[in-house]
């Protein structure tokens, strides 16, 4: 981890239109407020919070895919990738994984077939997959392979800074501590940052070098995995960690 920033936000505020109030006068629900926060090249931030405290919806900002009310988000990096909880839902079904893997490099225009094929063999063995599943589709492959499969996908035009959203919460816990292993590993031989999403403390503390808590769309405290853990400051942390 270095002191060079791989993303910044700054007072972001962000909703969603939630119907229409009196004399027709729109009415916005507010999802985030006033979100401050930094990652660093190479660090795993978690971020934690109780379901419908805004998460996703941070996810999805620093991902251009909703827009702001206010505020700011800085990439330091090309923009971030995406790592999906549901890798079944978000890998295309009707195709092979050599596919899945080339589209965005073919997209991307830049590599003519025999380069596209060896980033895509390079990635795979990052991942720790053998060769065997590029013929496959995603449904012939196992839960463990699938997720796989999707961090290449995010990987394959080698960002620097990924989110990654609940991304092992729908695996066993097996196959869990493996990804965890492949994401760390990652990070380390690749210097990359991840904004990690998860309500699994758990997780979060074997992985995450410093800790965002997140209540009602807000920051209430942030520091690193031991200060959160060991000596949390607000009574939400507490009973956050309380329930695990």
């Amino acid at each position: 981890m270095t002191d060079e920033l791989a993303l910044s936000v700054r007072h972001l505020t962000c909703g969603y239109r939630a119907g229409s109030g009196l004399f027709g006068k729109t009415v916005r629900q507010e999802v985030l407020r006033d979100v401050t926060f930094d990652v660093r090249e190479g660090e795993i931030l978690g971020l934690v919070g109780e379901s419908g405290t805004g998460k996703s919806t941070l996810a999805k900002a620093i991902l251009g895919m909703i827009k702001p009310d206010s505020g700011e988000i800085v990439h330091h990096t090309k923009r971030p990738q995406m790592i999906f909880q549901d890798p079944y839902s978000s890998l295309n079904p009707a195709y092979p994984v050599s596919w899945i893997l080339e589209e965005p490099l073919r997209i991307f225009g830049k590599y003519d077939g025999p380069e596209r094929k060896r980033r895509v063999r390079d990635i795979l063995d990052r991942v720790e997959l053998p060769e065997e599943v590029l013929d496959a589709k995603p449904a012939e492959l196992s839960g463990g392979q699938r997720q796989r499969v999707s961090i290449a996908a995010a990987l394959i035009q080698r960002p620097k800074f990924l989110v990654a959203d609940e991304p092992v919460s729908a695996l066993d816990v097996t196959i869990q501590a493996q990804i965890l292993q492949l994401l760390k590993k990652l990070n380390q031989e690749l210097g990359l940052s991840y904004l990690f999403i998860s309500h699994d403390l758990n997780v979060v503390y074997q992985l995450c070098h410093r800790v965002l808590v997140m209540k009602s769309g807000r920051i209430v405290e942030q520091g690193t995995v031991e200060e959160i853990f060991n000596h949390p400051q607000q009574d939400y942390t507490r009973q956050l960690l309380a329930a695990e």
